[in-house]
Order: structure tokens, then C-alpha cells, then sequence
């Protein structure tokens, strides 16, 4: 029976000094660990001042996008204002023309018309006068009519 208490005590005596190897170890990893944390903890704070840098470049690039995007807005908002402006100008030139050819020129025919026929009525004696007066009367209308053509521009 000895022998087996001898073993039982070998096998004892073996486990304590495994065990105490394992304390020893353990105990070197504490350092070590404790190391490991401090650079854990050292890497954390870089990684939110570098997000805050980050954060603060996609707040200054979405501002500048906001920025270029509201320019590009206005200069279409001018162009397209600008166009209508001019397509509109030249309705308002056509349809001045227009009124001024279904209007003016009627009655400058006509008033020709009344003009030679009154020559004729009066004789030779009134015609220069009749001819400078019609003349007056023409160049009148005429400016008259220009002015009413060019006034809306």
C-alpha cells in the first residue's frame, strides 16, 4: 500500500508544482494584460479624436455640396428667367408688328385715298400745300406709328 501512496503523493506533489507554474505564468500575463489595455485604451481615444475629424470633413463637405448645389439651382432659375424674358420680348415685338400692320397701314391707305382725292377736288392752286400737308400728316402717322411699335422696348 505504500506504493500506491507513494504514487498518490507523486501525483500530488506533480500537480501542485503544475499548479504553480501556472500561477507564475498567469502572473506574467498580469503586466502584460494590464499593457495591452492601456494601448487598447490609447488606440480608443485616437479613434475618436479621428472621428470627430471625420465627422467635422462630412459636415464641411455636405455644407459645400448644400452650397454648390443652391448656386447651381439659382444660375438655371436665371437662365430659364432670362429666356422667358426674351421669348417673351419677341412675342410682344411680333404681335406689335402685327397690330401695327392690320391697324396703321389700313388707314394710311385710306387716308391717302381721302388725301388725293381732295387734291383732285381742289385744283392746282392747293395742290403743293395739299401735297405738304399730306406729306405732315403722313410723316406724322408714320412716327406715330413707330413710337407704338418701339415703345415696349
Amino acid at each position: 500500500m505504500t506504493n500506491l501512496n507513494t504514487t498518490r503523493e507523486a501525483l500530488i506533489v506533480e500537480a501542485i508544482g503544475e499548479a504553480g507554474r501556472l500561477i507564475r505564468q498567469v502572473e506574467a500575463l498580469a503586466p502584460a494584460l494590464d499593457e495591452s489595455r492601456q494601448k487598447f485604451a490609447q488606440a480608443h481615444s485616437g479613434l475618436a479624436g479621428q472621428l470627430a475629424a471625420f465627422e467635422a470633413q462630412v459636415l464641411a463637405l455636405s455644407e459645400k455640396a448644400k452650397v454648390q448645389t443652391a448656386r447651381h439651382i439659382l444660375a438655371c432659375v436665371d437662365e430659364a428667367t432670362r429666356t422667358g424674358v426674351e421669348a417673351q420680348a419677341k412675342a410682344m415685338a411680333k404681335a406689335a408688328t402685327q397690330l401695327f400692320d392690320s391697324r396703321v397701314d389700313p388707314r394710311i391707305e385710306q387716308l391717302a385715298r381721302v388725301i388725293s382725292h381732295q387734291v383732285d377736288r381742289l385744283g392746282h392752286p392747293w395742290e403743293r400745300w395739299l401735297t405738304h400737308a399730306a406729306t405732315a400728316l403722313v410723316s406724322s402717322v408714320l412716327t406715330l406709328a413707330m413710337v407704338a411699335h418701339l415703345w415696349p422696348r
